[in-house]
C-alpha cells in the first residue's frame, strides 16, 4: 500500500480556549478514525528557519505549512477522501496530499 503525506497549510487560530479544545477534539476523533492507516499522525511544526540558496538563514518559513500526517492508502483517490474529512478544513486551512516515493536502499 502506498504512503501519502497530508500537509497542513494556513488555518485560523481559535478565538477562545474552548473553541481550541472543541477543534482539537474533532481532530483527534478524525485521527482515531484512521486506525492503522495513520502511519505518522499529528506532526506539528514550530520554530521554523529557512536556509537560503546563498547559505544565509532567516527566521520563519516561506510557506504556511504548520504540520503533516502520513497515511497509507490504496490510491490517491482514497487519500483525498481521507483528507476531505479532516476537520482542519473547518478552520479555514487547506491540505496538500502527495504520494511518497520509496527511495532505493543506500546499503
Amino acid at each position: 500500500m502506498a504512503q501519502y503525506v497530508i500537509v497542513y497549510l494556513g488555518g485560523d487560530q481559535p478565538s477562545s480556549p474552548e473553541e481550541g479544545k472543541q477543534h482539537m477534539s474533532k481532530y483527534m476523533d478524525w485521527l482515531s478514525s484512521l486506525g492503522d492507516s495513520a502511519v505518522s499522525p499529528a506532526n506539528p511544526l514550530k520554530n521554523t528557519s529557512t536556509v537560503n540558496s546563498d547559505g544565509t538563514v532567516t527566521t520563519g518559513g516561506t510557506t504556511t505549512m504548520s504540520g503533516y500526517t502520513i497515511i497509507e492508502a490504496d490510491s490517491m483517490d482514497t487519500a483525498l477522501l481521507i483528507a476531505k474529512a479532516c476537520p482542519f478544513l473547518d478552520i479555514g486551512g487547506s491540505l496538500e496530499v502527495s504520494e511518497l516515493i520509496e527511495m532505493p536502499s543506500q546499503k
